[in-house]
C-alpha cells in the first residue's frame, strides 16, 4: 500500500514546528515556514524520497536559514529589547520535548545562522552530523566545528539547576505579590545582587528599551510600579515559560508574561514580554 503523504507530514508536524520555532523564536513565522514545507512536500515526487522525516527536516532547516538571515537584519532595527515569543508550556513536564530554556534561546541569538542550525539539528534534535552537513551544505569537518563553537557559547548560558515546577510556581506567586504590594525587603531577598531585567514591548506598549541591571535598581523599579499600578496588577496564572518558572499577568490592562531565571534560590534574570503581537493566543496555549 502506498504511504499516505498527508499522514506522514502530520506525524512530523509538531517536531517541525518545534524546530522552526527554535530557529526563529516566533510562533507565527514557524507556522508559516512549516506551511511552506507542506506545499513543497505536496509537490514532491514521493517515490524518490527514501526518508521522509529527514527530507522534511532538511526542507524546514533550509527555509529557516533563509529566514534567520532576514530576521537578524530586522532585529537590528527592533525598538528596544527583542525577546523570543513566550512558549507557555503544558502542565505535563513529560510533554516537553527538549531542554532549551528562554535564556538559552537568547544565547542562540548570538550565534550565526549556520552555528544555530548546526547546534539545533545535532545537539537538540539528534540528527547525525553527516545529515546536518548535507542540510546546511557544508563539509563534515566544517559542520563539526560550527556545532562545537555553538555548544561552547550556549554552555555558558545553560542553567545549572533546573527549578522544579512546584517550586517555580511558589516562587512566581511570591514574587508577584511582592511586586504588587511594593514590599522592598521581600523583593531584595528574592533578587540576586547582579539580577537583570529584559523587557520587550515592541515599541507598542510601555517597556524598558535597555536591560536594567542590579538589585537596587530593580527594587526601585518594582516598588515604583507598585505605587503607580499596584491595584491594577492582576495575576492570571503560574506556568513554565520555555523551561523557566513564570507567570501571566495583566498590568494596567496590558497582558504580559514574566519568566524568571533562578540560581541558588534567587532570581538572576527576568524576561518580560509585553509586545501584544507576541502574546496573541498566549492564554490558549
Amino acid at each position: 500500500m502506498r504511504p499516505d503523504p498527508v499522514a506522514i507530514f502530520e506525524a512530523q508536524r509538531s517536531r517541525l514546528l518545534r524546530l522552526a520555532y527554535r530557529m526563529l523564536g516566533s510562533h507565527s513565522e514557524a507556522e508559516d515556514m512549516v506551511q511552506e514545507a507542506w506545499l513543497r512536500w505536496h509537490q514532491a515526487d514521493f517515490n524518490s524520497i527514501a526518508e521522509p522525516a529527514a527530507w522534511l527536516t532538511r526542507t524546514v532547516s533550509r527555509l529557516g536559514l533563509d529566514q534567520m538571515k532576514s530576521a537578524r537584519s530586522r532585529r537590528e532595527t527592533y525598538p528596544g529589547t527583542w525577546l523570543p515569543e513566550p512558549l507557555v508550556e503544558p502542565d505535563d513536564d513529560a510533554l516537553r520535548p527538549d531542554n532549551l530554556t528562554l535564556s538559552l534561546m537568547m544565547a542562540l541569538e548570538r550565534l550565526s545562522p549556520l552555528e544555530r542550525a548546526a547546534f539545533l539539528l545535532h545537539d537538540v534534535f539528534g540528527q547525525p552530523l553527516e545529515e546536518v552537513a548535507v542540510t546546511i551544505n557544508r563539509s563534515n569537518a566544517a559542520t563539526r566545528q560550527l556545532a562545537s563553537r555553538a555548544r561552547a557559547h550556549v554552555q555558558i548560558d545553560r542553567p545549572r539547576y533546573p527549578v522544579p515546577r512546584d517550586v517555580g510556581e511558589e516562587l512566581t506567586r511570591a514574587f508577584f505579590e511582592a511586586c504588587r504590594s511594593g514590599d522592598a525587603a521581600r523583593l531584595g531577598a528574592m533578587l540576586a545582587e547582579g539580577a537583570t531585567l529584559h523587557s520587550d514591548g515592541g515599541g507598542k506598549v510601555l517597556s524598558y528599551p535597555n536591560v536594567i541591571e542590579g538589585l537596587e535598581n530593580l527594587v526601585r523599579l518594582f516598588t515604583g510600579l507598585s505605587r503607580k499600578f499596584g491595584p491594577q496588577m492582576e495575576f492570571l496564572g503560574a506556568t513554565m515559560i520555555d523551561g523557566l518558572p513564570g507567570f501571566i499577568s495583566r498590568i494596567d490592562g496590558n497582558l504580559q508574561t514574566t519568566a524568571l531565571e533562578v540560581e541558588g534560590g534567587r532570581i538572576t534574570a527576568l524576561y518580560i514580554t509585553r509586545n501584544p503581537d507576541k502574546l496573541t493566543g498566549v492564554l490558549m496555549r
